[in-house]
């Protein structure tokens, strides 16, 4: 059986490239992607949907905001929805007539992720988000995340998540994201959480054997840590309202029938360890313009050390800003730092990676080398009307397309575990 999968929020494609490489690795085609969406709001070019296109062409490509795509536009019977999804506030508000029931707040992509699933039942779902998800908003922590859990839970799907830092599981990046799957109510995997969600949590489910955690911290409690009442709407009025300054959600965690249980667990890797050096292409391909002049570095340290600034506030009101100090240069013995979007360009920053050459030189980090970080091949975001930096932003909205290839391993080597 091959696994149709459909891609939303798609990025420059790191989901389907991390399922191809499981399909290279088990020599067989058992993952195939069959229809995907990028389009990037306020954006003319968009840059992300060429690349995309440039490497997989356009058939089954759609380039159109998703929330006017047509349930009927997207294909049948698929097996896979994946996405990185935007990380916004997923609130609802209430109808005026509430026989219809809810209605999203506009412009709030999850609802329409929402919708899909509701339209299209599909039997397994990943997706991936940043860690800061599990508390958000800050005003009111950890109610978007339920309301996540809710809404899928009410469409009948069983949902586990992890935070993973892809370091801590060999990767050359420390790069933490939440992961989330979701198993349909006809799959096996949703009957065997409803019938033993704490062995599926620590030893047989999908994450699980996937990213294996240390014995000492599979501690999971043996009833549900608390449950989600209240329709959506409620949710997003009262959901840990009297505890709004600390999530309920740990790293680890599954929501079934609005029952939650959640723990925290450490990771157990006896694999390699990759680290940044050994994403450095040689020094004599390094381009003129990667290398820092003399005169410029003065104002990269200014960057780099702790710092503490007076500032001042609309209403005149001054307070000091401090910053502890970052790396410079990067140790390229040690997993890189995470990549953020602004990574690209020549400007001195605080957040971008520098490296020492064995020359003595100091140098920022090629596309190529940004791309190796997140384990995609060589200038695949090279196209002739992408730039280096928007190649750098691309590296920094995406994800350690490993991590997505061992997920994919985990359920071609454990078929029971889906069984669609």
């Amino acid at each position: 059986m091959t696994f149709k999968i459909i891609e939303l929020f798609a990025g420059v494609g790191g989901f389907r490239i991390g399922f191809e490489r499981a399909n290279f690795l088990i020599d067989e085609e058992k993952f195939k992607v069959v229809w995907s969406n990028q389009w990037e709001p306020n954006e003319k070019s968009q840059h992300a949907s060429k690349v995309y296109v440039a490497r997989w062409g356009t058939d089954n490509h759609s380039n159109e905001d998703i929330s006017k795509v047509s349930s009927q536009d997207i294909p049948d019977n698929f097996d896979i929805l994946v996405g990185g999804f935007p990380c916004q506030d997923y609130s609802v508000a209430r109808t005026l007539n509430q026989a219809q029931g809810i209605s999203g707040k506009k412009g709030v992509l999850w609802w329409d992720i929402h919708r899909i699933l509701h339209d299209k039942r599909p039997s397994l779902v990943i997706l991936e988000n940043v860690d800061r998800l599990l508390g958000s908003p800050a005003s009111q922590r950890g109610r978007d995340f339920a309301m996540i859990l809710a809404s899928m839970n009410d469409l009948g799907y069983a949902v586990e998540w992890r935070v993973i830092n892809a370091a801590e599981y060999g990767f050359p990046q420390r790069r933490k994201r939440t992961f989330i799957l979701g198993y349909l109510n006809s799959t096996n995997a949703f009957k065997e959480i409803n019938s033993n969600p704490y062995d599926w949590i620590a030893k047989s489910g999908v994450l699980a054997k996937g990213f294996k955690c240390n014995d000492t911290s599979l501690n999971v409690p043996m009833h549900p840590t608390f449950v989600i009442n209240g329709d959506l709407p409620t949710i997003t009025e009262s959901f840990n309202k009297s505890h709004s300054k600390v999530t309920p959600f740990q790293n680890t965690g599954l929501s079934i029938n609005r029952e939650v249980l959640t723990f925290k667990s450490t990771p157990k890797h006896d694999g390699n360890f990759f680290t940044l050096g050994d994403t450095l292409i040689n020094e004599t391909d390094v381009p003129e313009e990667y290398f820092i002049n003399n005169e410029e570095l003065d104002k990269w340290f200014f960057h780099k050390n702790a710092k503490s600034i007076i500032r001042t506030k609309k209403d005149g009101t001054q307070y000091s800003y401090d910053e502890g100090p970052v790396s410079f240069p990067d140790s390229i013995n040690k997993p890189s730092r995470t990549i953020i979007t602004g990574e690209g360009g020549k400007s001195a920053s605080r957040f971008k990676h520098v490296v020492l050459t064995s020359t003595g030189k100091y140098r920022r980090l090629t596309p190529v080398e940004l791309e190796r970080l997140n384990g995609f091949p060589d200038n695949h975001t090279k196209i002739d009307s992408v730039s280096d930096t928007r190649r750098a932003f691309f590296m920094g909205n995406a994800l350690v397309t490993g991590v997505v290839t061992r997920i994919a391993q985990t359920i071609y080597y454990h078929p029971d575990i889906i069984h669609f």
